[in-house]
This record gives structure tokens, sequence and C-alpha cells, in this order.
């Protein structure tokens, strides 16, 4: 019996990224606003899975999740998509590229991957004739950057109990 436990906990952990995105992606709350910052959850996800553990989050699963978010959100579809799959591609790409993953590393590489994503948002709602706040689109890069360093703790923290 405590096998099947421990073997069940195990499991839900294992599958916890693919869990937060869908529920970030289905409440719509993948951008936190608090009074005068907001914070981008969903890049934050995104980027440290496909870095640390990419066999647990797969691309499929994010492509799907930012089709859902922008349903949600009243978008048009394939923007929010395209950016996370964009910030994936990213992350794939530092993930070959580091030898000694920290969190320094991470929060330096996770800059010009966030300004990518974003620069594919801005450029495919442009195109798209989608009004645009550009300085909230400034402000969420902004603070979602700083915050990455606490959220990857606490990824971090998942991770290592998956590994135990």
């Amino acid at each position: 019996m405590a096998r099947i436990f421990k073997q069940t906990q195990f499991n839900f952990l294992k599958s916890m990224p693919v869990i937060l995105i869908f529920l970030i992606a289905l409440s719509g709350n993948s951008v936190i606003h608090i009074d005068f910052f907001s914070v981008n959850i969903h890049y934050i996800l995104v980027y440290f899975w496909i870095l640390r553990k990419p066999q647990s989050l797969g691309y499929g699963f994010i492509f799907l999740s930012g089709i859902i978010n922008e349903i949600v959100l009243g978008i048009p579809l394939g923007v929010s998509a395209l950016s996370l799959l964009i910030l994936a591609a990213v992350a794939a790409y530092v993930r070959v590229l580091t030898v000694r993953i920290t969190l320094l590393n991470d929060w330096i590489s996770f800059l010009p991957a966030l300004l990518l994503a974003n620069l594919i948002y801005f450029i495919s709602l442009y195109f798209l004739n989608f009004s645009i706040d550009y300085l909230y689109l400034i402000q969420n890069s902004l603070f979602t950057f700083i915050f990455y360093p606490i959220l990857w703790l606490f990824f971090s923290l998942i991770l290592n109990l998956t590994k135990i």
C-alpha cells in the first residue's frame, strides 16, 4: 500500500509541469497582475522546464496551452503559442550550450529569450492590427525577468522532489 502511494506521489510530481501549464492556460492567469506590476508565469514555466527537464514538458503541450490561453483571453490565435514555442526553442538551444546549470546562467540566458519571445508577440499583434499597450509589455517583461529567480527556486524544489 505504501509503495502504491509513493508511486502515485512520484507520478503526480513528475507530471506537475504539464498540470501547471494547463492550469495556467485554462484559468487565463498566465500573467499575474498586482497593482503596478505583472509577471508572466507561463514564460517562466516553459523556459525552466525546457531548460532543465525537457522530456517532462513537450512542445505539443506548450503549443496547446498557448492556443487555450489565447481562446480564454480572446487574442488572435497563434500569437502566444508562437511566442511560447520561440521561448522553448531558445531554452533548448541554451540547454545544449550550457555546461553547468546555475541560477545565474539561467537568469542571464532568460533575458534574450524573453526579449525575443516578446518581440515575436509584438510583431504578430502589430501585423494583425491588434491594439498593443507598449508600456504594459515592457513592464511585464521587466518584472517577469526580476521574478524569474523566485520561481526558479520553486520549480527546482519540485524537480528535486521528483529525483528523490
